[in-house]
Protein backbone atom coordinates (compact mmCIF):
# COMPACT_ATOMS: atom_id res chain seq x y z
CA UNK A 1 0.00 0.00 0.00
CA UNK A 2 1.28 3.44 -0.93
CA UNK A 3 1.39 6.09 1.79
CA UNK A 4 1.57 9.86 1.52
CA UNK A 5 2.24 12.57 4.04
CA UNK A 6 0.67 15.96 4.65
CA UNK A 7 1.22 18.88 7.01
CA UNK A 8 -1.65 18.64 9.50
CA UNK A 9 -0.53 21.14 12.14
CA UNK A 10 1.57 24.29 12.25
CA UNK A 11 2.89 26.32 15.19
CA UNK A 12 5.43 28.99 15.98
CA UNK A 13 6.82 31.00 18.84
CA UNK A 14 9.18 33.95 19.27
CA UNK A 15 10.45 35.43 22.54
CA UNK A 16 8.62 38.60 23.56
CA UNK A 17 11.59 40.98 23.68
CA UNK A 18 12.07 42.93 20.44
CA UNK A 19 15.35 44.55 19.42
CA UNK A 20 14.97 47.15 16.68
CA UNK A 21 17.74 48.33 14.43
CA UNK A 22 17.90 51.45 16.59
CA UNK A 23 18.64 49.25 19.62
CA UNK A 24 21.54 47.70 17.70
CA UNK A 25 22.88 51.17 16.86
CA UNK A 26 23.71 51.49 20.57
CA UNK A 27 25.73 48.23 20.55
CA UNK A 28 27.70 48.37 17.32
CA UNK A 29 28.73 50.66 14.48
CA UNK A 30 25.61 50.35 12.36
CA UNK A 31 22.41 52.18 11.48
CA UNK A 32 18.78 51.43 10.76
CA UNK A 33 19.23 52.63 7.18
CA UNK A 34 22.32 50.44 6.62
CA UNK A 35 20.60 47.29 7.91
CA UNK A 36 17.35 47.78 5.99
CA UNK A 37 19.13 48.65 2.74
CA UNK A 38 21.31 45.52 2.84
CA UNK A 39 18.95 43.00 4.44
CA UNK A 40 15.39 44.28 4.72
CA UNK A 41 15.43 43.58 8.48
CA UNK A 42 13.73 46.11 10.75
CA UNK A 43 13.72 44.19 14.04
CA UNK A 44 14.31 40.79 15.59
CA UNK A 45 13.30 38.92 18.77
CA UNK A 46 16.00 37.84 21.25
CA UNK A 47 15.59 35.62 24.30
CA UNK A 48 16.35 36.45 27.91
CA UNK A 49 19.26 34.78 29.69
CA UNK A 50 17.22 31.86 31.03
CA UNK A 51 15.56 30.72 27.77
CA UNK A 52 16.99 27.90 25.63
CA UNK A 53 16.37 26.63 22.12
CA UNK A 54 14.27 23.70 23.37
CA UNK A 55 12.13 26.14 25.39
CA UNK A 56 11.17 27.98 22.19
CA UNK A 57 10.66 24.67 20.41
CA UNK A 58 8.32 23.42 23.12
CA UNK A 59 6.00 26.39 22.69
CA UNK A 60 5.87 26.02 18.89
CA UNK A 61 5.45 22.24 19.14
CA UNK A 62 2.50 22.42 21.51
CA UNK A 63 0.73 24.81 19.15
CA UNK A 64 1.44 22.59 16.11
CA UNK A 65 0.28 19.41 17.87
CA UNK A 66 -2.95 21.08 19.00
CA UNK A 67 -3.49 22.50 15.50
CA UNK A 68 -3.24 18.96 14.13
CA UNK A 69 -5.96 17.86 16.55
CA UNK A 70 -3.55 15.53 18.33
CA UNK A 71 -2.05 15.00 21.76
CA UNK A 72 1.68 14.85 22.37
CA UNK A 73 1.33 11.10 22.94
CA UNK A 74 0.21 10.73 19.31
CA UNK A 75 3.63 11.84 18.04
CA UNK A 76 5.82 8.87 17.07
CA UNK A 77 8.97 10.70 15.96
CA UNK A 78 10.67 14.06 16.46
CA UNK A 79 12.97 15.67 13.88
CA UNK A 80 14.66 18.73 15.36
CA UNK A 81 16.64 21.11 13.14
CA UNK A 82 18.92 23.62 14.85
CA UNK A 83 22.45 25.02 14.75
CA UNK A 84 22.12 26.48 18.26
CA UNK A 85 21.59 23.47 20.53
CA UNK A 86 20.92 23.64 24.25
CA UNK A 87 24.17 21.70 24.77
CA UNK A 88 26.84 20.04 22.60
CA UNK A 89 25.28 16.69 23.43
CA UNK A 90 22.86 15.04 23.66
CA UNK A 91 20.85 16.44 20.77
CA UNK A 92 18.28 19.10 21.56
CA UNK A 93 15.56 16.81 20.27
CA UNK A 94 16.04 14.71 23.41
CA UNK A 95 15.51 17.75 25.65
CA UNK A 96 12.38 18.65 23.69
CA UNK A 97 11.13 15.08 23.94
CA UNK A 98 11.47 15.16 27.73
CA UNK A 99 9.63 18.48 27.96
CA UNK A 100 6.81 17.10 25.81
CA UNK A 101 6.62 14.03 28.02
CA UNK A 102 6.80 11.47 25.22
CA UNK A 103 9.61 9.02 26.03
CA UNK A 104 10.75 6.05 23.93
CA UNK A 105 9.95 7.44 20.47
CA UNK A 106 12.64 8.03 17.85
CA UNK A 107 14.38 11.44 17.86
CA UNK A 108 16.63 12.94 15.18
CA UNK A 109 18.67 16.13 15.33
CA UNK A 110 19.41 17.73 11.96
CA UNK A 111 22.44 20.01 11.56
CA UNK A 112 21.86 21.57 8.14
CA UNK A 113 21.54 25.17 9.30
CA UNK A 114 19.24 27.32 7.13
CA UNK A 115 18.16 24.31 5.07
CA UNK A 116 17.52 22.29 8.22
CA UNK A 117 13.73 22.50 8.15
CA UNK A 118 13.53 21.22 4.57
CA UNK A 119 15.92 18.38 5.41
CA UNK A 120 13.69 17.57 8.38
CA UNK A 121 10.53 17.75 6.29
CA UNK A 122 12.07 15.40 3.73
CA UNK A 123 13.09 12.95 6.44
CA UNK A 124 9.59 12.97 7.94
CA UNK A 125 7.96 12.55 4.54
CA UNK A 126 10.12 9.51 3.76
CA UNK A 127 9.39 7.82 7.09
CA UNK A 128 5.65 8.36 6.67
CA UNK A 129 5.79 7.06 3.10
CA UNK A 130 7.57 3.94 4.36
CA UNK A 131 4.57 3.12 6.52
CA UNK A 132 6.59 2.97 9.75
CA UNK A 133 5.30 6.22 11.30
CA UNK A 134 2.03 8.17 11.34
CA UNK A 135 2.60 11.54 13.04
CA UNK A 136 6.05 13.14 12.98
CA UNK A 137 6.89 16.44 14.67
CA UNK A 138 9.33 18.52 12.61
CA UNK A 139 10.82 21.48 14.45
CA UNK A 140 13.15 24.30 13.47
CA UNK A 141 14.32 26.43 16.39
CA UNK A 142 17.20 28.78 17.10
CA UNK A 143 18.67 30.95 19.83
CA UNK A 144 21.22 32.98 17.92
CA UNK A 145 21.43 35.92 20.29
CA UNK A 146 23.60 34.11 22.84
CA UNK A 147 26.27 33.37 20.22
CA UNK A 148 26.68 36.68 18.41
CA UNK A 149 29.48 39.23 18.57
CA UNK A 150 27.47 42.31 19.59
CA UNK A 151 30.43 44.66 19.20
CA UNK A 152 31.29 46.80 16.15
CA UNK A 153 33.55 43.97 14.91
CA UNK A 154 30.58 41.64 14.55
CA UNK A 155 28.07 43.96 12.96
CA UNK A 156 28.06 42.39 9.47
CA UNK A 157 26.73 39.11 10.86
CA UNK A 158 25.08 39.96 14.16
CA UNK A 159 22.48 42.33 12.70
CA UNK A 160 21.06 39.45 10.65
CA UNK A 161 19.90 36.94 13.24
CA UNK A 162 16.88 36.53 15.47
CA UNK A 163 15.58 33.88 17.84
CA UNK A 164 12.45 31.83 17.23
CA UNK A 165 10.86 28.46 16.60
CA UNK A 166 8.49 26.90 14.11
CA UNK A 167 7.00 23.42 14.05
CA UNK A 168 4.79 21.26 11.86
CA UNK A 169 3.18 17.88 12.29
CA UNK A 170 3.62 15.63 9.25
CA UNK A 171 0.96 12.91 9.20
CA UNK A 172 -0.05 9.94 7.09
CA UNK A 173 -2.80 10.74 4.61
CA UNK A 174 -4.68 9.19 1.71
CA UNK A 175 -4.41 11.02 -1.58
CA UNK A 176 -7.18 10.38 -4.08
CA UNK A 177 -6.63 13.44 -6.25
CA UNK A 178 -3.06 14.75 -6.34
CA UNK A 179 -4.28 18.00 -7.88
CA UNK A 180 -6.56 18.77 -4.93
CA UNK A 181 -5.70 16.73 -1.84
CA UNK A 182 -3.23 18.08 0.70
CA UNK A 183 0.11 16.25 0.66
CA UNK A 184 3.87 16.70 0.42
CA UNK A 185 4.63 16.35 -3.28
CA UNK A 186 8.42 16.46 -3.41
CA UNK A 187 11.53 17.44 -1.48
CA UNK A 188 14.81 18.13 -3.22
CA UNK A 189 18.04 18.36 -1.21
CA UNK A 190 21.66 19.23 -2.02
CA UNK A 191 25.00 20.10 -0.39
CA UNK A 192 28.53 21.12 -1.37
CA UNK A 193 31.01 20.92 1.50
CA UNK A 194 33.79 22.59 -0.45
CA UNK A 195 32.22 25.88 0.64
CA UNK A 196 31.92 24.94 4.32
CA UNK A 197 34.18 27.74 5.55
CA UNK A 198 32.36 30.51 3.67
CA UNK A 199 29.75 30.59 6.45
CA UNK A 200 30.71 28.88 9.68
CA UNK A 201 31.66 28.99 13.34
CA UNK A 202 35.27 27.69 13.67
CA UNK A 203 35.20 26.86 17.40
CA UNK A 204 34.65 24.92 19.56
CA UNK A 205 35.69 21.81 17.67
CA UNK A 206 38.18 19.01 17.24
CA UNK A 207 39.85 20.64 14.22
CA UNK A 208 41.14 23.75 16.02
CA UNK A 209 44.09 22.33 17.95
CA UNK A 210 44.69 20.23 21.05
CA UNK A 211 41.59 21.49 22.86
CA UNK A 212 38.03 21.90 21.60
CA UNK A 213 37.90 25.30 23.29
CA UNK A 214 40.54 27.48 24.90
CA UNK A 215 41.02 31.03 26.10
CA UNK A 216 43.11 31.62 22.99
CA UNK A 217 40.30 30.60 20.67
CA UNK A 218 37.91 32.88 22.54
CA UNK A 219 40.38 35.76 22.45
CA UNK A 220 40.57 35.33 18.65
CA UNK A 221 36.77 35.41 18.44
CA UNK A 222 36.64 32.02 16.73
CA UNK A 223 33.47 31.09 18.62
CA UNK A 224 31.55 33.73 16.66
CA UNK A 225 30.05 33.14 13.19
CA UNK A 226 32.02 34.23 10.12
CA UNK A 227 30.58 34.85 6.66
CA UNK A 228 31.74 35.70 3.17
CA UNK A 229 28.60 37.68 2.34
CA UNK A 230 29.15 38.14 -1.40
CA UNK A 231 29.85 34.46 -2.01
CA UNK A 232 26.82 33.42 0.03
CA UNK A 233 24.55 35.84 -1.83
CA UNK A 234 25.61 34.67 -5.30
CA UNK A 235 25.32 30.97 -4.48
CA UNK A 236 22.03 31.40 -2.60
CA UNK A 237 20.31 33.01 -5.57
CA UNK A 238 21.70 30.46 -8.03
CA UNK A 239 21.00 27.35 -5.96
CA UNK A 240 17.54 28.33 -4.71
CA UNK A 241 16.43 29.06 -8.28
CA UNK A 242 17.95 25.79 -9.53
CA UNK A 243 16.42 23.51 -6.92
CA UNK A 244 12.99 25.11 -7.17
CA UNK A 245 13.05 24.76 -10.94
CA UNK A 246 14.07 21.12 -10.57
CA UNK A 247 11.23 20.34 -8.14
CA UNK A 248 8.66 22.00 -10.39
CA UNK A 249 9.95 20.11 -13.42
CA UNK A 250 9.78 16.75 -11.64
CA UNK A 251 6.20 17.44 -10.56
CA UNK A 252 5.10 18.69 -13.96
CA UNK A 253 4.24 22.20 -12.80
CA UNK A 254 5.64 25.67 -13.46
CA UNK A 255 6.35 28.52 -11.07
CA UNK A 256 3.19 30.12 -12.42
CA UNK A 257 1.17 27.25 -10.93
CA UNK A 258 2.47 27.96 -7.42
CA UNK A 259 0.04 29.89 -5.23
CA UNK A 260 2.45 30.90 -2.47
CA UNK A 261 6.23 30.88 -2.00
CA UNK A 262 7.62 30.41 1.50
CA UNK A 263 11.34 31.01 1.07
CA UNK A 264 13.99 30.84 3.76
CA UNK A 265 14.41 34.30 5.26
CA UNK A 266 18.11 35.10 5.11
CA UNK A 267 18.06 38.38 3.24
CA UNK A 268 15.23 40.23 1.50
CA UNK A 269 17.54 40.99 -1.42
CA UNK A 270 18.20 37.27 -1.97
CA UNK A 271 14.48 36.47 -2.16
CA UNK A 272 13.84 39.42 -4.46
CA UNK A 273 16.64 38.30 -6.78
CA UNK A 274 15.31 34.71 -6.87
CA UNK A 275 11.90 36.16 -7.75
CA UNK A 276 13.51 38.19 -10.54
CA UNK A 277 15.39 35.18 -11.94
CA UNK A 278 12.29 32.95 -11.95
CA UNK A 279 9.89 35.78 -12.85
CA UNK A 280 7.79 35.28 -9.73
CA UNK A 281 5.40 38.12 -8.84
CA UNK A 282 6.53 39.67 -5.55
CA UNK A 283 2.99 39.40 -4.17
CA UNK A 284 3.25 35.60 -4.29
CA UNK A 285 6.25 35.60 -1.92
CA UNK A 286 5.52 35.77 1.79
CA UNK A 287 8.39 37.36 3.71
CA UNK A 288 8.81 37.72 7.46
CA UNK A 289 12.46 38.74 7.71
CA UNK A 290 11.44 42.35 8.33
CA UNK A 291 10.09 41.50 11.79
CA UNK A 292 12.02 38.35 12.78
CA UNK A 293 15.42 38.57 11.07
CA UNK A 294 17.05 35.30 10.05
CA UNK A 295 15.93 32.56 12.44
CA UNK A 296 17.74 29.92 10.35
CA UNK A 297 15.97 26.54 10.66
CA UNK A 298 12.83 28.26 11.98
CA UNK A 299 12.16 30.72 9.16
CA UNK A 300 9.96 28.56 6.91
CA UNK A 301 7.59 27.08 9.55
CA UNK A 302 7.51 30.43 11.36
CA UNK A 303 6.48 32.15 8.13
CA UNK A 304 4.02 29.36 7.36
CA UNK A 305 2.22 29.92 10.65
CA UNK A 306 2.07 33.69 10.15
CA UNK A 307 0.77 33.22 6.60
CA UNK A 308 -2.03 30.98 7.90
CA UNK A 309 -2.98 33.44 10.63
CA UNK A 310 -3.05 36.31 8.12
CA UNK A 311 -5.15 34.37 5.62
CA UNK A 312 -2.36 34.31 3.04
CA UNK A 313 -2.04 30.51 3.15
CA UNK A 314 -5.32 28.67 2.65
CA UNK A 315 -6.35 25.06 2.24
CA UNK A 316 -5.87 23.74 -1.27
CA UNK A 317 -3.03 26.09 -2.15
CA UNK A 318 0.07 24.79 -3.92
CA UNK A 319 3.07 25.95 -1.88
CA UNK A 320 6.77 26.04 -2.72
CA UNK A 321 9.73 26.52 -0.41
CA UNK A 322 13.43 26.92 -1.09
CA UNK A 323 16.32 27.45 1.27
CA UNK A 324 20.08 27.92 1.19
CA UNK A 325 22.56 27.95 4.03
CA UNK A 326 25.86 27.05 5.58
CA UNK A 327 27.54 23.92 4.30
CA UNK A 328 26.70 24.94 1.63
CA UNK A 329 23.32 23.20 1.78
CA UNK A 330 20.21 23.98 -0.20
CA UNK A 331 16.88 22.45 -1.08
CA UNK A 332 13.27 22.91 -2.07
CA UNK A 333 9.87 21.39 -1.45
CA UNK A 334 6.42 21.49 -3.02
CA UNK A 335 3.28 20.63 -1.13
CA UNK A 336 -0.46 21.06 -1.32
CA UNK A 337 -1.73 22.60 1.90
Amino acid sequence: MAFNSRITGVGSFVPPKIYTNHDLEKMMDTSDEWIIQRTGIEQRHWVDESTSTSDLALEASNIAIADAGLKASDIDMIVFATLSPDHDFPGTGCFLQAKLGIPNICVFDVRQQCTGFLYGLSLADKFVQSGSHKNILVVGAEVHSKGLDKTPKGRAVSVLFGDGAGAVVVSRTEVKDKNKDAHVMITNLHADGSYAKELWVPAPGTAVGPDRMSHGLIDEGLHFPEMNGKTVFVHAVKRMAETLTQSCKEMGVTVNDIDLFLFHQANLRINSKVAEVLQIPEEKIYNTIQKYGNTTAATIPLGMHDAIKEGKLKEGMLVASAAFGSGFTWGSALWRY
